[in-house]
């Protein structure tokens, strides 16, 4: 925004621009654009964050598959008018889950210690423990070691130090196969990097960590009946669009409906731990609303999952407990409702409070 403001332009375009903010950042932003504004700047503001536009601005265009829908005061509709005039269909703001009732230990970190690809060290004596039937969320500023986590507990990074453990079995240090064999899934962060095959049809994806078991193989040869068979309830389960999308590319699908498959195929890996890592980016409303509620339900169902999101509104409604990650360690630890929104950003921003740990 400096290097912009610096050349003098008069029109000045943010995309997302709140992403790596904590909330006292980003009231700062809203409060310098109003200043830009006041100094005769434009500000054209693209955000999918309904709170952010009632904030900022002035008037509100919305768009819906490249289609001009409406534009509207901000500050005259609500939040709920805002979401249904971009998704097309009512859709509810507010995770709606009743209290978890948490059990035994299911996944535990221990001192876990990770360096990242320069070889610095990322992650640095990290513990947590999720339970059975909990949603934890982590809440943290991107670049505090949420990616060198996730690799470490699948396996695809090294751990220096320290234990991770699934069911009372440490699986630090061994291959992604055997972290997937000890039921643990993953929603990636980049769908398209990391969740699929853009390539392969939607039913090769489907399959990709059990492809050489029964029933999708015999002798190591595929059968491709089962597949479809297998597949084709997942899409018909998950509401995948188009329907019959079976042979169709990945590629093929919508940026929702490819979580969607992602989501499918984790999920019906029935795990013990389900690992959600941005599992809303990139997606409208709709099927933010979609993603939250099968989170929810696998809650319900006891699986213990650990929530990854930079996004910091997703973390304080959908976890049962929130965990704040600054500088590669837990600095605080919250049960839902114990901390305000201030609180947990003062956190991650490397701020001290005393922490109401669990």
């Amino acid at each position: 925004i400096l290097k912009a403001l610096y050349r003098g332009v008069d029109i000045l375009i943010l995309d997302e621009p709140t992403a790596v903010l904590t909330p006292q950042e980003i009231e700062d932003l809203i409060g310098i654009m109003h200043n830009l504004v006041k100094n005769g700047k434009t500000i054209i503001l693209i955000t999918h964050k309904l709170k952010e536009i009632q904030q900022s601005s002035d008037v509100c265009t919305i768009i819906r598959r490249g289609k001009l829908i409406d534009t509207v005061n901000p500050q005259k509709v609500d939040e709920e008018t805002l979401a249904e005039k971009m998704v097309g269909h009512s859709v509810k703001l507010i995770v709606d889950k009743t209290p978890a009732q948490p059990g035994k230990t299911v996944f535990e970190i221990d001192n876990l210690s990770v360096k990242d690809r320069r070889g610095l060290e990322a992650v640095k004596g990290l513990s947590l423990k999720v339970h059975k039937g909990e949603i934890l969320g982590i809440a943290g500023v991107d670049g505090n070691g949420q990616e060198e986590l996730v690799e470490a507990v699948m396996c695809l990074a090294k751990a220096e130090n320290g234990t991770i453990k699934i069911n009372g079995n440490e699986i630090q240090n061994t291959t992604p196969a055997n972290a997937v064999k000890n039921k643990i899934s993953t929603i990636p962060e980049d769908r398209q990097r990391r969740g699929l095959v853009m390539n392969f049809s939607c039913e090769q994806n489907m399959i990709l960590e059990k492809y050489n078991q029964p029933p999708f193989s015999k002798k190591g040869i595929l059968r491709n009946g089962e597949v479809r068979k297998y597949t084709s309830e997942l899409i018909a389960d998950y509401d995948i669009r188009p329907s019959g999308c079976e042979a169709m590319p990945a590629r093929g699908l919508s940026g929702g409906n490819q979580q969607k498959l992602i989501i499918a195929r984790e999920i019906s890996n029935d795990p013990d731990l389900l690992i959600a890592v941005q599992p809303t980016r990139g997606l409208d409303v709709g099927a933010i609303e979609y993603v939250h509620k099968m989170l929810v339900r696998e809650r319900d169902k006891g699986k213990a999952i650990l929530l990854i999101s930079l996004e910091l509104d997703e973390v304080m409604s959908l976890s049962d407990t929130i965990a704040v990650i600054y500088g590669g360690k837990i600095t605080g630890t919250f049960k839902q409702g114990q901390a305000d929104e201030k609180t947990i950003g003062l956190l991650m921003a490397g701020g001290e409070q005393n922490a109401v740990n669990s």
